[in-house]
């Protein structure tokens, strides 16, 4: 008899709890379907790195177009011995080139000298002088005359002037060559007469025929 009433009683026991874990299911679905309605908020396939990432090239590129619009020199060319410059309007325009802003010249090899027998640095320095002379006597005569240090010419002397005629084709820059000109040149009129060149050259002047002169 006692064995039924406990029976009974674990029986009226599950009754009882029972509902209340029934209730609690409820709430516990609740949570669930809200978390799954949080996750769900994240657009599928979308990555926030990605769209980062995207802002940021989209930035880049705006800098680019904004570098390039600062810098019309880029594609805007000059001769040698001139450099790009923007004037009052942003305009590009070629200016004479400072020659003390031309590199370093790094050996021997890199020197020129020109038809005034004067060294320069570098083919830079020579062209940015020859542009500030444009427009001058001088600036239009200089010439780049080879490249390397200009040869030393030694002074020409009494002997060697009076042999200039036999020794001019023979010997490879004759050093003579300007004081020659120069002695024929009598009235010093930077012009060498018929006269002159005959004189110059020990012609008799019953042999000279002017008839052949152009």
């Amino acid at each position: 008899m006692k064995a039924w009433i406990f029976f009974l009683l674990c029986l009226a026991g599950r009754a009882l709890a029972a509902p209340q874990q029934q209730e609690a299911l409820p709430d516990e679905t609740e949570v669930v379907e809200e978390t799954v309605a949080e996750v769900s908020e994240v657009p599928v396939g979308a990555n926030p790195v990605q769209v980062e990432v995207g802002e940021f090239e989209e930035g880049a590129e705006e800098a680019e177009e904004e570098v390039v619009a600062e810098n019309p020199c880029q594609n805007h060319h000059c001769k040698h011995g001139k450099v790009c410059e923007l004037d009052e309007s942003n305009t590009p325009m070629c200016v004479c080139q400072d020659p003390t802003s031309c590199p370093a010249p790094i050996g021997e090899f890199e020197k020129v000298c020109s038809n005034d027998n004067k060294t320069f640095d570098s083919s830079c320095h020579f062209f940015a002088t020859k542009c500030t002379l444009e427009g001058t006597k001088k600036g239009h005569k200089l010439h780049l005359d080879y490249i390397g240090p200009c040869k030393y010419i030694p002074p020409c002397l009494d002997s060697e002037l009076t042999e200039f005629p036999l020794r001019a084709p023979l010997i490879p820059m004759e050093h003579c060559t300007t004081r020659f000109f120069e002695t024929c040149d009598l009235d010093n009129d930077k012009y060498i007469a018929l006269d002159e060149w005959a004189g110059c050259f020990g012609i008799k002047e019953q042999d000279i025929d002017k008839d052949l002169v152009i």
